[in-house]
């Protein structure tokens, strides 16, 4: 059974449309991959693309013993990334201004696997989609005024650590 074994929550400003996650034992840069996904990854690193018009982010972080339970709320976006975590003290990257340090505590360093869950606040919309090819307008769904504190997006991001190979509590994530 999975367990929580802590958790963090802070408002972050994205920016350059990217809200970062990453060890600080690594140089940040932006990874070269698909920006048609949400969610950009290299060793030690994930950033998740933001629209523009997004400017405060209230971001709750998670740490799981293993692959915590999936919740039926709804989401505007959904995915889940694997990620090497070389030393284990994370922070979030501000692009324009340096990183802000978080105080959660992963079990170990290793090889972990992340699940990204995010909304837009109704309110603030509309929200373009930052992906590359796309110009839609975001879905913003109430209830979650709670946890999006009059900010523009909400993001639960869940961190829990895997074995090298080992694909369980895998999703091919959910597009937003």
């Amino acid at each position: 059974m999975s367990r929580l074994l802590d958790a963090c929550e802070t408002t972050i400003s994205p920016g350059y449309r990217l809200l970062g996650l990453f060890d600080t034992s690594v140089d940040t840069y932006q990874p070269h991959t698909d920006p048609a996904n949400w969610l950009l990854s290299a060793p030690g690193m994930v950033y998740l693309q933001v629209p523009s018009q997004v400017i405060e982010t209230s971001i709750r972080l998670e740490s799981w013993s293993s692959t915590p339970p999936e919740d039926t709320g709804e989401w505007s976006g959904k995915e889940e990334v694997e990620v090497e975590i070389p030393v284990g003290e994370l922070a979030l990257e501000i692009i324009a201004g340096g990183f802000k340090p978080i105080p959660l505590i992963l079990p170990s360093p290793g090889l972990y696997r992340m699940r990204w869950k995010w909304v837009f606040n109704p309110e603030r919309g509309p929200f373009i989609s930052p992906l590359a090819g796309r110009q839609d307008t975001l879905p913003t769904l109430p209830g979650r005024e709670e946890e999006l504190n009059g900010k523009d997006q909400y993001c639960l991001v869940q961190i829990w650590r895997v074995a090298a190979g080992d694909k369980s509590g895998c999703s091919a994530g959910e597009p937003g």
